[in-house]
């Protein structure tokens, strides 16, 4: 949720250097940002009996999500090591910068999961993510990008062995709610849910992350890597789901796992085309072949990164064309892109107070999703216009400044 993203290490003279952000990364977070928010806003199934899809469910559901998570590690790539890795003393600072932003985010995850609100909030989820992330951070693009491809095929297969065990402890290792500060009481069952059985499984998720810092080891100035982005990432992305659907339609999978007890409620069709939240996802191994949103399966995971990749080359490419025109069309998205922590956190407080409470008298779900978004329109493009961090992105980049402390040598 936080933004990193810093100015390049110094080039030889005559040689061009890059902004000292980059403009299409916080575009590409701040539609996230307005994804996400259209999820807990609006619906994502029509009424019942029927419940089908609607087009924010069929476009955000798992997309948004996924694409922070891409997103931070592109974020972590660009401050901590570009294209070449920090080694030593420096990359054990830089870990200790990042570990210290984690906390932080923890913090105001825990502190909202203390609100009554039906929005399942990532920010703890994208804590830990940061902490796992750690050990990564001084590999190199090669030995990343295996670690990223092995962990997309492995993860989703012992998640699925692993899950049945704590599902089936008594009580269930299984939270079923925001995770809060009274949570760090039960331990075993936070750690259980944050990493497994929880709405952004962390074993999976650090797919996204390692994805994320691949890309963010790439020359993303150059119009050839964005380029290559936007079609790479449409190219898996459209595959993995055409193989997800071909087998859950075609091949039968959908027919098998529609007759497990657990799938029962929601149309199983229409939830695999939108959420899976909800169902454990046990008894049958047809559920790693789906690409459904928040499968957390290896088409899955391709195909969410593969929408990421995209929607960060599109928006790299729009950040070029802005930058040679000289007029920054993009400061309506990269505005709020830049303090995602911040608004991200209001938006939950907000929608706190509508939790189980019927919206005001003339207001519709519609409204109520245009009028958050403009406001979080408007504030990130004025904090832009001034040049200032959101108050939540200046606390972590506080503690981050603490935690990557080095006292200066003597001698």
């Amino acid at each position: 949720m936080t933004s990193q993203e810093t100015a390049p290490p110094r080039k030889a003279p005559g040689q061009r250097t890059a902004p000292a952000r980059l403009t299409g990364v916080d575009a590409a977070r701040g539609a996230a940002l307005l994804g996400m928010m259209a999820t807990h806003l609006l619906p994502t199934f029509g009424p019942a009996p029927q419940w089908d899809p609607t087009m924010v469910g069929l476009v955000f559901s798992g997309r948004s999500a996924a694409l922070f998570a891409v997103l931070a590690g592109i974020g972590l790539a660009l401050s901590t090591g570009k294209q070449q890795p920090r080694s030593g003393a420096e990359l054990w600072s830089a870990r200790g910068g990042v570990a210290m932003r984690a906390l932080v985010i923890a913090a105001v995850g825990l502190a909202l999961g203390g609100l009554e609100v039906n929005v399942a909030v990532i920010l703890v989820h994208y804590a830990v993510l940061f902490l796992c992330i750690l050990p990564f951070l001084g590999l190199r693009l090669k030995a990343l990008c295996f670690w990223a491809g092995g962990w997309i095929v492995l993860s989703p297969v012992l998640a699925y062995l692993v899950r049945p065990e704590l599902l089936d402890a008594n009580p269930p290792l299984q939270l079923g709610h925001n995770p809060g500060w009274e949570d760090l009481g039960t331990p075993a069952r936070l750690l259980a849910d944050l990493f497994f059985t929880g709405y952004y499984p962390a074993f999976q998720w650090i797919s996204y992350l390692l994805v994320g810092l691949v890309i963010g080891r790439l020359a993303l100035t150059t119009a050839k890597v964005q380029l290559m982005l936007l079609t790479f990432g449409i190219v898996v992305a459209s595959i993995a789901k055409i193989v997800g659907t071909v087998a859950m339609e075609v091949w039968g999978g959908r027919a098998a796992l529609s007759v497990l007890p657990g799938t029962r409620g929601y149309p199983l069709e229409s939830m695999l085309q939108v959420n899976l939240t909800g169902l454990q996802q046990v008894d049958s191994w047809w559920w790693l072949a789906t690409a459904s949103p928040h499968a957390g399966t290896t088409l899955d995971l391709l195909h969410t990164s593969g929408v990421a990749a995209a929607v960060v080359g599109f928006f790299l490419v729009l950040g070029r064309l802005a930058e040679r025109i000289r007029v920054n069309f993009l400061v309506v998205l990269s505005g709020p892109g830049a303090m995602t922590l911040s608004l991200y956190s209001a938006h939950v407080w907000v929608v706190s107070g509508f939790t189980n409470q019927p919206l005001p008298a003339g207001w519709t779900a519609e409204g109520m999703y245009w009028a958050q978004a403009l406001c979080a329109i408007s504030i990130g493009i004025c904090f832009a216009v001034l040049r200032r961090r959101g108050p939540l992105e200046w606390v972590a980049h506080l503690a981050s400044r603490l935690g990557s402390y080095r006292p200066a040598a003597v001698g």
